[in-house]
């Protein structure tokens, strides 16, 4: 069952939605605050995006200022809220792609720049590579004068008590009991501007206790990040080794481009489908005429949309969603 439509269904001058990820979201585990520490984070984020857009700048600029809100944003998975390895350090990766061109940029693997999102901008920018990681990453991130973090500034509690119960979870042998909540999360943004340039943007910190130098979809393109201004832009959260194996973002964009599907069909369709061989998960997504859609298979995803009226709309769960 697909979620209540929270969409710009008709073509607008410029819009913009983000997802703060997606899984089985408990309602038990959401007090009032924390509920409302989400939705003010997800506004915050339109707020930045919404702002370059409606100053006339571009989609890649305003994706980029809406993932590093995001990233500051020590609630959502990625950048100062990253989970932690079964090791017990923190890998991010993200990953950025203007859909004028196709020109990406990505980074795996890394630790340091305080905004994951604008090392892979560095990548596409000042390198003539697609993907870095490691010591390489991080020295073109220096090169570029990007803002640096200690560990301490990374850390949160909340992240570092996941990590311990999912080891203790392995060490007992108690199987697992689903809540991905406790486990993934990604964000990330996409947006058409008012030159009908599209642009995608992707972060996260991957899975707790995930195993070192693990690599999910964020950072790979047309798996978890795509944009093409002849079709549309994708930004994906989830499970994401099968985001990888079915190229879920490339997929959407050949579905409207061979089989002329709209955007809603073809990302609920590829979502769907995905949910089928227990790829739990969501994306957003955007095509060249503005619209947004905003599909998941699981109980929820934190997400958001706003449109040149600058009234963003918010929501977790399939149901609900909050407007302004």
């Amino acid at each position: 069952m697909r979620p209540t439509p929270m969409t710009l269904s008709h073509p607008q001058p410029f819009a913009l939605a983000i997802h703060g990820g997606a899984g089985t979201i408990k309602r038990s585990a959401l007090t009032p605050a924390l509920t409302e520490g989400y939705h003010a984070g997800l506004r915050r984020a339109l707020a930045a995006g919404h702002e370059v857009l409606a100053d006339g700048g571009s989609a890649l600029d305003a994706v980029t200022a809406a993932v590093m809100a995001l990233e500051d944003e020590p609630l959502f998975n990625a950048g100062r809220g990253a989970v932690f390895t079964a090791e017990g350090v923190q890998e991010m990766d993200a990953a950025i792609m203007d859909g004028r061109d196709r020109a990406a940029g990505a980074v795996a693997g890394l630790f340091g720049p305080r905004n994951p999102i604008l090392a892979a901008r560095a990548v596409m920018e000042q390198t003539e590579h697609v993907l870095l990681i490691g010591e390489g990453a991080l020295d073109l991130c220096r090169r570029q004068g990007l803002a640096m973090e200690e560990a301490a500034y990374f850390f949160t509690q909340p992240r570092w008590d996941a990590l311990q119960a999912e080891l203790e979870r392995r060490r007992s042998g108690t199987p697992d009991d689903g809540d991905e909540q406790r486990r993934h999360g990604t964000v990330g943004a996409v947006a058409r501007d008012r030159d009908g340039n599209l642009a995608a943007a992707t972060s996260t910190g991957g899975m707790t206790a995930k195993a070192k130098g693990r690599v999910g979809d964020s950072p790979v393109i047309g798996a978890g990040t795509f944009a093409d201004n002849l079709t549309c832009a994708v930004s994906a959260t989830g499970h994401g080794e099968h985001f990888i194996r079915r190229c879920a973002a490339h997929e959407i964009d050949a579905r409207m481009r061979w089989a002329g599907q709209t955007l809603e069909r073809a990302a609920g369709d590829v979502v769907d489908e995905l949910g089928v061989i227990g790829g739990s998960g969501g994306l957003i997504a955007i095509d060249r005429d503005g619209r947004v859609a905003l599909p998941f298979n699981c109980s929820g995803m934190y997400r958001g949309a706003i449109g040149p009226e600058g009234l963003p709309m918010t929501a977790i769960h399939r149901e609900e969603f909050r407007i302004g």
